[in-house]
C-alpha cells in the first residue's frame, strides 16, 4: 500500500490505544488528533478504561476492556496503523491476531527515574517491542533516545517533537488574581512530586505572605494512602488557607488558569523527578505563565534556563526558593521569560512540522 498516495477523504486511518484518557497522552492524542485531520489522517482513539479525560470531548473514542472486543474494532476498522503507547500486552496480542496494521510502539515517558527506562527495557519490554513492533516512537527526551538506540540499534526508530495548537489554547485576558499564585499540575503519586511543592510553597510563604497555592490534579488516579499522606502535610505545614484542589478540571479551563497564575505575577511549579514529555510545561508557557521545574528530562524541549524558563536542582528547596524568587519579583527577567517562552512554543511544536514527521514515519515503515 502505497500510504504516500492515500491521504485525503477515505485515506489514512490511524488508531492510537493506551490504557486510560488522563494526563500526558491523552493531552497529546487531542493535540495529535488536530495536526493530523489537517493532514487527511483519520484519527481513532482506544482507551482500556474510563477517565477524566474523557470529558474533553475528543471522537471518536473507544472505551474497551475485553480483548474479544479490541479484536473485532482492529479487524472491522483495517487501521493503516497501530501507535500502542506503553501497553505490552496490547502489541503482543495486535501480532498475535494476525492484524495486518503497522504497529508501532510509543513511549511517552517510564517510571520515576531516569534510569528505569533501561531496566524496563531489559526486564520487561525487550522480546515483546523487538518481536511484535514495526517501529519505536518516542519524543525527543535525552534518557528515552539514549535506552532505545542501545537496546534496538537495528529497530526502525522515530524521534521528534510532540505538537501543540497554539491557536486554540492560548493566553487570555481575565481579571488577575489579587495575590500572587504557585501553581502545580500532576497527581499525588510519586514521580509528581507533590511533597517538594507543598514545602517549596511553605518556605516562600515565609517572605511572600501573601503568596497562594493552587493545584490542578486527577483525583481518580491516587491511592489511598497517598490522599492521607498528602492531607496530613497540607495539615502539618498549616496550608490550608493558602492552598486551592482543582480536582479534574477540563482541558478547556486550563488556559484560563494559566493566564491568571501569570498576570497574578505567580508562576507554574513543577516539581516531576522525570518527564518523558511534560506537557503541563508547554501548555503554561504557551499562556504567559513563567514555568519554575527540575531538569526532569523531558522538559528540555521546552526549558532554556534564563530563557524561556528555570531550572532549580531537584530535591534542593532552598535552591527553589532562590530562584522563584527571581521569577516573582524580578519583573524585567520575569517578562522577558514569558515572551520568550510563547515565541518558543510556537516556533518548535507546530502541528504541521508534526503531521509531516509522522507520516514520513508511516511511508518510511511501508517501504
Amino acid at each position: 500500500m502505497d500510504l504516500s498516495k492515500k491521504t485525503g477523504a477515505g485515506g489514512i486511518k490511524v488508531l492510537f490505544t493506551y490504557y486510560i484518557p488522563s494526563g500526558g497522552i491523552e493531552t497529546l492524542n487531542r493535540q495529535r488528533f488536530y495536526a493530523l485531520s489537517k493532514a487527511g489522517v483519520t484519527c481513532h482513539f482506544l482507551y482500556k478504561q474510563h477517565g477524566t479525560g474523557l470529558q474533553n470531548m475528543l471522537k471518536p473514542v473507544f472505551v474497551l476492556d475485553k480483548e474479544e472486543l479490541i479484536r473485532e474494532l482492529v479487524i472491522r476498522e483495517k487501521y493503516d496503523a497501530i501507535v500502542v503507547a506503553s501497553d505490552l500486552q496490547m502489541l503482543e496480542n495486535l501480532k498475535k491476531w494476525g492484524i495486518k496494521s503497522t504497529l508501532i510502539y510509543e513511549v511517552q515517558g517510564l517510571g520515576f527515574y531516569k534510569e528505569y527506562a533501561e531496566k524496563f527495557i531489559k526486564t520487561q519490554a525487550y522480546d515483546i517491542i523487538n518481536n511484535f513492533a514495526d517501529g519505536i516512537l518516542y519524543p525527543r527526551t535525552p534518557h528515552l533516545i539514549k535506552a532505545f538506540e542501545k537496546y534496538f540499534p537495528n529497530k526502525k526508530k522515530f524521534c521528534f517533537h510532540n505538537c501543540f495548537n497554539s491557536k486554540s489554547f492560548h493566553y487570555k485576558k481575565l481579571p488577575a488574581p489579587k495575590n500572587p499564585i504557585l501553581g502545580w499540575v500532576g497527581r499525588i503519586e510519586e514521580n509528581k512530586n507533590w511533597r517538594d511543592f507543598l514545602t517549596i510553597g511553605s518556605k516562600l510563604s515565609e517572605s511572600i505572605p501573601n503568596i497562594q497555592m493552587w493545584m490542578f490534579e486527577d483525583n481518580t488516579l491516587s491511592k489511598p494512602e497517598s490522599r492521607k499522606e498528602f492531607e496530613n502535610m497540607v495539615s502539618s505545614l498549616k496550608l490550608n488557607n493558602r492552598l486551592t484542589i482543582y480536582p479534574n478540571q477540563p482541558h478547556s479551563k486550563m488556559a484560563d488558569y494559566f493566564s491568571m497564575i501569570g498576570d497574578s505575577g505567580g508562576l507554574l511549579c513543577s516539581t516531576s523527578k522525570v518527564e518523558g514529555f511534560g506537557y503541563a510545561v508547554l501548555e503554561a508557557m504557551i499562556c504567559r505563565c513563567p514555568v519554575l521545574t527540575t531538569d526532569s528530562d523531558g522538559v528540555r524541549s521546552f526549558i532554556v534556563h534564563n530563557h524561556t524558563g528555570k531550572y532549580y536542582k531537584q530535591g534542593d528547596i532552598n535552591h527553589a526558593i532562590q530562584e522563584a524568587k527571581i521569577l516573582l519579583t524580578n519583573i524585567p527577567i520575569r517578562n522577558e521569560i514569558r515572551r520568550n517562552g510563547v515565541a518558543h512554543i510556537e516556533k518548535i511544536f507546530s502541528p504541521e512540522i508534526y503531521a509531516a514527521n509522522f507520516l514520513n514515519m508511516l511511508i518510511t515503515l511501508k517501504e
